[in-house]
């Protein structure tokens, strides 16, 4: 189940890659230049990204109108605009304040907490192997046996959900490493190795005998659903 998302940024070269960078990631993005419109758009979607200096009416107004028209729908500005006076003045009506530039990985993470907090998402549990289990949004991830929550880091979780993004598919480690440090691979570089092993030793019941994170030989890994 994607996470819909409503994107208003009138900077087309953020708002591309932006766009682009969630929909990687399992959003799907609806993006505006302005707030035009935006009223009529915001109950299909679970969370709102709003830019501040925005063409016409500016996103503290828009944003304004948006918590009026859907209470429920958490909004996140973010904005290049630095000061106390326009946090405290966006924060009246958003959910939270992230500012340019910023880290694709922290507004990620930022997200996925406003949505699991508003409850925009139903989620569904996924098994892997016998005794784990990790939630449809990739919120959490659990051991069935316990019943307790395994913390991932960031860079494990990333990986784990782009295993389950691509269930059953054989990918490349080039393909896994590009996709999670957003950088290009250098052949023998041990990164991903080395993070796949912890994440092994947090999820499998036998680490040296992987079940969940299959190693192909020279190609890359594969999680099996």
């Amino acid at each position: 189940m994607k996470r819909n998302v409503l994107y208003i940024e009138d900077n087309e070269k953020i708002g591309s890659f932006l766009k682009e960078e969630l929909e990687q990631r399992g959003f799907s993005v609806q993006w505006l230049l302005s707030g035009e419109g935006a009223e009529k758009e915001v109950n299909q979607h679970e969370i709102v990204i709003l830019d501040i200096m925005l063409p016409g009416l500016d996103g503290f107004t828009v944003g304004k109108r948006l918590k009026k028209a859907a209470p429920a729908v958490p909004i996140l500005l973010l904005t290049a605009r630095t000061s106390i006076d326009d946090k405290v003045e966006g924060l009246q009506f958003a959910d939270d304040y992230l500012t340019k530039p910023f880290h694709t990985d922290e507004l990620v993470a930022r997200l996925e907490v406003l949505i699991r907090r508003s409850g925009g998402t139903h989620s569904e549990r996924i098994s892997l192997g016998n005794y784990i289990e990790v939630d449809s949004e990739g919120q959490m991830v659990f051991d069935k046996r316990t019943g307790e929550e395994i913390i991932l880091t960031a860079k494990q979780h990333h990986i784990l959900m782009y295993f389950l993004r691509h269930p059953n598919q054989v990918l490349p480690k080039e393909q896994i490493y590009e996709a999670i440090w957003e950088e290009t691979y250098i052949t023998g570089d041990k990164t991903l190795m080395v993070h796949i092993h912890r994440l092994r030793q947090k999820l499998e019941r036998h680490p040296d005998s992987p079940e969940i994170i299959e190693t192909l030989k020279g190609i890359g890994y594969r999680v099996k659903l």
